[in-house]
């Protein structure tokens, strides 16, 4: 029997919106650092942005302001705050991936969808605009008080929607910043949108689809 959930919860950047950090490490030290040596810049940058959020949150800004310098430290790179600041900048521009618009538009009409977003509260309803779909419901980080991949975040959520983990299906193309601790908090019904950021990890008991066309099958829509 096909699982009906009360919400769709979403990971919003890397799963629906294209979160361009790599692109944007490229434009700045692209002229500094080619081949493996721009790639290991870009690793080191996404798992420092990872490590940042592990704390007691802090306004994203820092967030990557803090990550850009330790990566700059690591890779000896001159680090220029401008630049972190550039890139903290171009986040509410990014739009969705091109599957998304249509894939979210066949479900979002009969199950609600929501995000739940490692985002600032100025800077998520741009990219929302972009989807293309209804969301009717976001909570941020910044309302949480805290960052996935910490359960504190979709706790939040949760008494925010008055539901459990029982009643939704969550959706994300990252274990460690969501499906890991959804599996933690019991959340059974779980959909990894593979965009290849991250190998597959059965363990954690999902549903994989290639991108958002996927979804409406995953419902029985």
């Amino acid at each position: 029997m096909t699982f009906r959930p009360k919400f769709i919860t979403f990971d919003c950047h890397g799963t629906m919106i294209f979160f361009d950090m790599a692109g944007a490490a490229r434009d700045h030290y692209g002229a500094q650092l080619s081949g493996a040596a721009m790639d290991t810049f870009i690793a080191d940058f996404s798992a420092y942005r990872l490590d940042e959020v592990l704390g007691a949150w802090k306004p994203y800004a820092e967030v990557v302001h803090n990550a850009l310098e330790r990566t700059c430290k690591r890779n000896n790179v001159a680090f220029d705050p401008a630049v972190a600041e550039d890139i903290y900048n171009r986040v509410p521009t990014w739009g969705p991936h091109p599957d998304v618009p249509a894939g979210l538009a066949r479900i979002g009409d009969k199950i609600p969808l929501v995000a739940l977003t490692n985002s600032m509260n100025v800077q998520i309803p741009h990219n929302i605009a972009r989807l293309g779909a209804p969301i009717a419901h976001t909570f941020t980080a910044e309302s949480a008080g805290a960052y996935k991949p910490q359960m504190q975040a979709f706790e939040y959520m949760f008494d925010q929607l008055g539901c459990g983990p029982e009643d939704v299906l969550h959706v994300s193309s990252s274990f460690r910043y969501d499906l890991m601790t959804a599996h933690d908090l019991g959340i059974r019904n779980k959909v990894w949108i593979n965009r290849g950021h991250e190998p597959a990890n059965p363990y954690y008991g999902y549903t994989e689809v290639k991108d958002a066309s996927g979804l409406a099958a995953v419902v029985g829509l």
